[in-house]
């Protein structure tokens, strides 16, 4: 499956050796059969230039950051140069989109460049997106435009803040060159930072061609990286489907609690990782509303907020579909071991959504008509267009004992009587807990951000770059990566967007 490339057309060493950025790769996919990805060399662009390095996660993937400062560094991320131990490759892999089933995606403007052992010996992918065509572009350019670039590097970061597994970003890089799509924009390089990048699309890949070895192949791959446990289990392919069911219940569970919307939940980005992955036309609601939908292209509202777990169960019934030939010597004794393992989601979604939900109203124990109480607020919170992130953190400032600290969280309503009428049984049931109300307020203050990275602060930031001006970037990841800390200094970013500064959609940047 590979393509031919140019390989005269990019140097291997960096000029200033003495800055020379040096990464000690351990390339395990690129180990796998052939069919798996195809080799490909990123195509160079007209003027590599870094525009913002990641330099705390440099650190934990025990890379010099001053080294890739340089200009040699900024080759190098930019996909120019190819550094020692490199194997350059786009992955294959398939994917449902909206339901429908294509039977060839892959890296279509990426490129695995290889895998680092970080500091903490975790294996971490370093992936250039942007990169140039590759076998699986189809009929792209394969590059990424500067705004898509910057979204992903900001929800990334952001993310990583809040304690959701996520891809991160180690760098920006400007190309020189202009990106064609609905308008000229400007283009760059994502360098993108993943434990790894294996997707259920990928299975799905293998398992529509019947390749049942390939499929086999690719299930050892993710245990022995992933689950290694599993390879000790009874049954080690039903194991690693329970494994995968259970992180992509707990990674929707966690979007759902902090008000995100992925907005392209399609197969082939599901991650097998249990991380988030390929931010496209994704956000953070502002004014809470179950159906709130970004994606300019979701019409019919299928990856809608509240829609995120049954897209979950959907799309690991895909996962489970492919490892059917894996998981018992008959049809039926191995559609018995998947259902068993499909089973597991739902539970371990509720355990961990009710869970975060009865935390974020302050609630440490379970009890009858918890739940209840919290999707009452939430019906209310759709009703009078209450702003999710500040109704929650608002409500953990609020006394037990004092109607009167209700000022700031009713004035989120549009009839604060809702609140208040929702605030009686709240307070009864903080009562019963018996602890005190500034543990109480702590714990809330813990688990409910006081800053997201709203759309509107997102596409300001968008604008600003595409004009040069790189300051409103800063000081959005400066504040995105506290989010739970008060930064008065910034109370600004906690203000919902104006009537006029409302960003609805967005959109993948392909």
């Amino acid at each position: 499956m590979n393509s031919p490339s140019d390989h005269s057309s990019i140097e291997r060493h960096a000029l200033d050796r003495t800055r020379a950025p040096v990464f000690r790769f351990d390339n395990s996919y690129a180990r796998l059969p052939e069919r798996f990805y195809a080799r490909v060399l990123p195509t160079p662009v007209a003027e590599p230039g870094l525009l913002r390095l990641n330099r705390p996660l440099a650190e934990q993937l025990g890379l010099d950051a001053d080294a890739l400062s340089t200009p040699a560094g900024a080759a190098i991320l930019a996909g120019n140069r190819i550094p020692d131990g490199a194997e350059p490759i786009a992955m294959a892999y398939a994917g449902h989109q909206y339901a429908q089933f294509v039977p060839s995606l892959g890296d279509g403007r990426a490129i695995l460049l290889g895998e680092l052992i970080d500091r903490a010996g975790r294996r971490r992918d370093i992936h250039l997106k942007g990169a140039g065509r590759t076998a699986f572009s189809r009929m792209g350019d394969g590059r990424a435009a500067l705004g898509p670039v910057l979204r992903e590097y900001v929800l990334g970061e952001a993310m990583a803040a809040l304690g959701i597994p996520t891809t991160r970003a180690l760098a920006m890089v400007a190309t020189g060159e202009e990106v064609y799509r609905e308008r000229i924009e400007v283009g760059a390089v994502l360098v993108r930072v993943a434990a790894g990048h294996v997707r259920v699309g990928t299975f799905e890949y293998f398992a529509r061609r019947n390749d049942t070895e390939a499929v086999k192949t690719l299930a050892d791959y993710v245990i022995a990286r992933h689950d290694p446990d599993c390879a000790e289990a009874e049954q080690p392919y039903q194991a690693l489907l329970e494994q995968v069911v259970a992180r992509q219940a707990e990674l929707i569970a966690q979007w759902m609690l902090v008000g995100f919307i992925h907005g392209v939940m399609n197969t082939d980005n599901v991650a097998i990782s249990g991380e988030t992955i390929d931010y496209g036309p994704c956000a953070f609601m502002d004014a809470f509303h179950p159906q709130t939908v970004y994606s300019s292209i979701d019409h019919f509202g299928r990856y809608a907020w509240d829609q995120q777990p049954r897209i979950g169960y959907w799309n690991l019934t895909q996962f489970a579909n492919c490892l059917l030939p894996l998981l018992g010597a008959d049809e039926d004794e191995a559609r018995q071991r998947a259902r068993a393992a499909l089973d597991r989601y739902g539970k371990a979604f509720e355990t961990r959504y009710y869970g975060g939900l009865r935390a974020k109203i302050g609630l440490l124990d379970a009890r009858a008509g918890d739940e209840d109480l919290a999707l009452d607020l939430l019906g209310r919170m759709a009703a009078q267009q209450a702003d999710f992130t500040n109704t929650f953190r608002a409500l953990g400032e609020v006394s037990a004992d004092d109607p009167a600290s209700d000022a700031p969280v009713r004035a989120l309503f549009a009839d604060p009587g809702a609140f208040d009428q929702w605030a009686v049984p709240w307070r009864e049931r903080l009562a019963s807990q018996a602890r005190p109300d500034s543990e109480r307020q702590a714990a809330m203050r813990a688990v409910n951000p006081a800053y997201i990275p709203r759309n509107h602060r997102v596409q300001q930031a968008i604008d600003a770059a595409n004009d040069g001006d790189l300051a409103p970037l800063d000081r959005l990841l400066e504040v995105v990566s506290r989010p739970f800390a008060e930064q008065p200094e910034h109370v600004e970013y906690r203000r919902p967007p104006r009537p006029d500064e409302v960003v609805e959609r967005t959109f993948c940047g392909t």
